[in-house]
């Protein structure tokens, strides 16, 4: 199962908002068809700038990808996708960016600098959750409404099943460990955290953390996990390897998700009910900074140089611009429905 571009071919009305196939385009013959695919892809490329840098967002409840200029703030496209895209994460090799749709049961692949549709990939059920462990030997799935994790292998080219893992109740997000042999999920409607030992293909333990988990990463040194709990308002802290819960640092109304600072000290947590964005310092678990955010602030992304913190505001259909010196928003950028997932090719360290 291939995830390079001999995935299935993407139809010209697939490619780029505006570009879509009207009524004179219907029951036309092949010559026209290819004619047509070869103009909208020249119109998709055509609007994002050669010299821009974008920003890729995902508006869950449109099924489309918003393209964002990070230098003038401006949307300069917008690519229709598989149906649900709650998230996204990057081919090891750096080339392509997966969109997990997580209702169509596909993935589409993107350029990551141009925004570009090079493929999609049917037949990955319900991939609401993704990611590449750390060595790029195992891709894992996490289907949420199918209470199941699935673990592919993955030799450079092409994915293959491994097991599939009934995994109640709704597998949310997943990180891994620094040396690859477990990856972490939380179970969202069943307070608790797993820990599934991927050369084995084992479910190894679970744990109870508090009601309603769901964003996870793991320190920089690889001792404890940090997990968002949703319905307790703070976040866990967990010595994994002695499957001990610490402390639940309180953040603010609906902790949710992370995005390290890329200083290997700092991991700022969405506070999805609060409105607000924390700042946690790792080496002491203390919160050192809130930064007000509105509309139900939720995945997050920063700038290669560190000055920018982008939030996708899930319930405003926005993308909001914090300048992190000055702990403020500073640009509103409207996109669609139920922004969700965000990534920036060129990007600061994930923590």
């Amino acid at each position: 199962m291939s995830i390079l571009a001999s995935a299935a071919p993407v139809c010209a009305d697939q490619v780029a908002h505006g570009c879509r196939r009207g009524p004179l385009a219907q029951g036309v013959g092949a010559a026209r068809r290819a004619g047509r695919l070869l103009l909208a892809l020249a119109c998709a490329a055509a609007c994002v700038p050669a010299a821009a840098q974008i920003a890729v967002v995902l508006n869950s409840r449109d099924a489309s990808v918003s393209l964002i200029d990070q230098k003038t703030f401006a949307e300069v496209g917008r690519v229709d996708v598989g149906k649900e895209p709650h998230h996204l994460y990057p081919t090891p090799d750096g080339k392509s960016l997966i969109i997990a749709n997580a209702m169509s049961d596909d993935l589409h692949l993107l350029d990551p600098v141009t925004g570009q549709v090079q493929s999609r990939q049917r037949g990955i059920e319900d991939p609401y959750q993704i990611g590449f462990s750390p060595d790029n030997k195992w891709f894992v799935v996490n289907a949420l409404r199918l209470d199941r994790v699935d673990i592919y292998r993955y030799d450079g080219k092409a994915l293959s099943v491994a097991a599939r893992l009934p995994l109640p109740k709704a597998p949310s997000h997943v990180w891994f460990s620094a040396d690859s042999r477990f990856a972490f999920v939380t179970l969202q409607e069943s307070e608790s955290i797993a820990a599934i030992d991927l050369g084995r293909q084992q479910v190894v333990w679970q744990m109870r953390v508090g009601k309603l988990p769901a964003g996870i990463i793991v320190t920089p040194d690889d001792r404890f996990l940090m997990v968002g709990i949703m319905g307790e308002d703070c976040v866990a802290v967990v010595d994994w390897r002695a499957q001990k819960l610490l402390e639940c640092i309180r953040t603010g109304r609906g902790a949710h998700n992370f995005r390290g600072q890329g200083d290997r000290r700092h991991v700022f947590v969405s506070n999805r009910v609060e409105n607000t964005i924390s700042r946690i310092d790792m080496t002491t678990m203390k919160v050192v900074d809130t930064i007000a955010v509105p509309g139900g602030p939720d995945d997050m992304e920063i700038t290669a140089d560190g000055r920018h913190l982008w939030v996708t505001s899930r319930f405003a259909k926005q993308v909001c611009v914090v300048d992190i010196a000055q702990r403020k928003v500073v640009q509103r950028i409207p996109v669609g429905r139920s922004p969700h997932g965000i990534y920036f090719h060129n990007r600061a360290p994930l923590l």
